[in-house]
């Protein structure tokens, strides 16, 4: 396990905002009555960066953000099993790059859904319990990960439906994983995290021919000889609680617990001794009355910012690059009052959307100072 870097003092950020951005709310929908878990903007085609998807329920929503504070309903999906919950969704392509969103929650089942047709393209059975995350390797959109209850991160080949790797066994985590990342620049790295308070990095780099093995794959899915990767190269013993967000930024990991604030940390390997290794905390950012589990944050395309909600309907927006962190603004509401359970930021930070546990989408946008 992990050891913390003596001699380096964590720099902890302001809870003064700093008025370097103003934003103010411009839509309110009311989805339906049951709790929205996810929210999140499409990102992998330029075409439809404006475009996001929210899961609750039993129901997936594609909406477009237009301007004047207009979102509209592009599509929806509604399972056939009226008892599922969607927990997450994530945006990707089909190798013809056609979009594709992708949704898992209590039921373990992920939905692969072609946004074009509205149909569903494959379904993935395999976790043995319900899906906390799914995430999206952002050089290769037809791979998605999958953080699950049964203790394991699967990685699917959406375009062959083929489960080519189980993150588990004897090195992987010991309860829930909550939520899972790829390496923004090295393709072969993932981070991922959960109640057993660890954050584990693991690489494919010796299975990657497996990897590229999905894509002419033409077999039956279930005759593909997934590998299980036992040991990660790295765990962390950054908090000690529940680790139910994490993401990378740059080698550096962002990752917080119930103990309201965002940690940036560094991970310092030891070559020679896989899982080994020490922790330089750099930084902290602070997030108040966020002490409740699975409250995600989100970060705009080039991760300048990041915005988390919190257990009262507020929204702290967090400079990322700055040291000691800026809180670019802080969003509250008189009615925006129930539990944010995730947020998104546009492409270019100008717009954060958060979904919430009365079901309502709210959309804030930067106010121009020109």
């Amino acid at each position: 396990m992990s050891k913390f870097a003596l001699g380096c003092e964590p720099v902890v950020g302001s809870l003064t905002p700093s008025k370097k951005r103003d934003y103010r709310v411009t839509n309110r929908l009311q989805e339906g009555k049951r709790p929205l878990y996810a929210v999140v903007f499409n990102f992998i085609d330029s075409r439809y960066f404006n475009v996001f998807a929210t899961v609750g329920g039993n129901r997936v929503t594609v909406y477009q953000c237009l301007e004047g504070g207009v979102i509209a309903v592009l599509q929806s999906y509604v399972d056939e099993d009226k008892d599922e919950s969607f927990y997450t969704v994530s945006w990707a392509c089909n190798v013809d790059g056609t979009p594709f969103i992708v949704a898992g929650g209590l039921n373990g089942i992920i939905r692969v859904i072609d946004a074009g047709s509205e149909k569903i393209h494959k379904s993935f059975v395999g976790h043995g319990d319900s899906i906390n995350e799914i995430r999206t390797q952002p050089l290769k959109p037809s791979l998605v990960v999958s953080a699950s209850k049964d203790e394991s991160v699967r990685l699917w080949n959406i375009h062959t439906g083929i489960c080519i790797l189980i993150f588990a066994g004897a090195g992987g985590h010991r309860n829930e994983v909550l939520s899972v990342d790829f390496h923004p620049s090295d393709i072969y790295r993932i981070a991922s995290c959960g109640m057993d308070n660890t954050v584990k990095i693991w690489s494919m780099k010796e299975f990657w021919t497996y990897v590229e093995k999905s894509f002419t794959w033409t077999d039956l899915p279930s005759k593909f000889p997934t590998k299980y990767v036992q040991f990660p190269v790295f765990i962390a013993s950054v908090h000690s609680n529940y680790v139910d967000c994490n993401r990378w930024l740059g080698d550096f990991i962002l990752s917080k617990s119930v103990d309201n604030e965002i940690v940036l940390w560094e991970p310092k390997t030891k070559d020679q001794s896989p899982g080994e290794g020490s922790v330089d905390i750099l930084q902290k950012y602070p997030v108040p009355e966020c002490d409740i589990w699975f409250i995600k944050f989100s970060c705009d395309f080039h991760y300048n910012a990041a915005a988390i909600g919190n257990r009262e309907g507020k929204i702290f927006v967090w400079e990322l690059q700055s040291s000691p962190p800026v809180l670019i603004a802080k969003l509250s509401h008189t009615q925006s009052k129930s539990p944010i359970r995730q947020t998104a930021m546009s492409f270019d930070g100008s717009t954060i959307l958060s979904c919430c546990e009365d079901g309502t989408i709210w959309r804030w946008d930067a106010v121009s100072t020109s």
